[in-house]
């Protein structure tokens, strides 16, 4: 593991124990019609390719306007309520480039593999995945949490400093890999369910699947990013 600096790495990353309710939420049936909504999504004619198409740090292909006006409002209430949380304001187009917030996000089992990371801080506070495979060949393949694994073998920090947009500004930690990182919490995928968290802990797809060229073969899912409203 490539060091840079003098400070230690495990000073690197803070450490949080992970509350549910309070870090992150797992909410079941969020959309009344989600087999219309991914019956929807999977349908769209136009995509925009990431990884293993084109250098992006995000994998598959994704497209915007997944949900409705009135879908995405129940989302926000749910995310809301299960975190006690006040005003969201979704992330923008004016906001590091074309908005990420309501897209359509879908990943073969080739085209990606677990990154763990953090959502930047000047994009948002909270973020969540909805998952929308209505038959996933297993559930292990939803949302991974992570901490760092040291040096020494001991285990590290989960949650990037608040001076730092992402972990790979942190010196010594732009080029890592999964080895280096101890899965510390799964959230198993499960249709229609809606992971909410806080968007400076390290987390990453746990997994992806589907190898044919179906789109409905894949893993989808939904991706929202929210600022707390001043």
């Amino acid at each position: 593991m490539t060091q840079e600096g003098d400070a230690p790495l495990t000073n690197r990353l803070l450490h949080r124990k992970l509350e549910p309710g309070k870090d992150y939420s797992v909410e079941d049936n969020v959309l009344e019609n989600a087999l219309e909504v991914a019956e929807r999504c999977v349908s769209k004619s136009t995509w925009t390719l990431g990884f293993p198409w084109r250098p992006e740090p995000w994998p598959g292909m994704r497209a915007p306007d997944a949900l409705t006006p009135a879908e995405l409002a129940r989302v926000e209430e749910r995310a809301r309520a299960a975190l006690w949380l006040g005003a969201l304001r979704p992330q923008s187009d004016a906001e590091m480039g074309i908005s990420g917030h309501n897209n359509v996000q879908i990943v073969g089992g080739g085209e990606g593999v677990a990154r763990p990371h953090v959502d930047s801080a000047k994009i948002c506070d909270y973020a969540a995945v909805l998952y929308l495979h209505p038959a996933p060949p297993t559930p292990h393949c939803g949302t991974s949490f992570y901490r760092l694994k040291l040096p020494s073998g001991e285990l590290g920090g989960n949650v990037c400093p608040p001076e730092y947009d992402s972990i790979s500004q942190i010196p010594g930690m732009k080029h890592m890999d999964l080895t280096m990182w101890e899965e510390e919490l799964e959230v198993p995928y499960v249709f229609n369910r809606l992971l909410v968290y806080k968007s400076d802990i390290v987390h990453s797809a746990t997994a992806y699947f589907g190898w044919g060229h179906e789109l409905a073969s894949k893993r989808i899912a939904v991706v929202f990013f929210w600022k707390l409203a001043q």
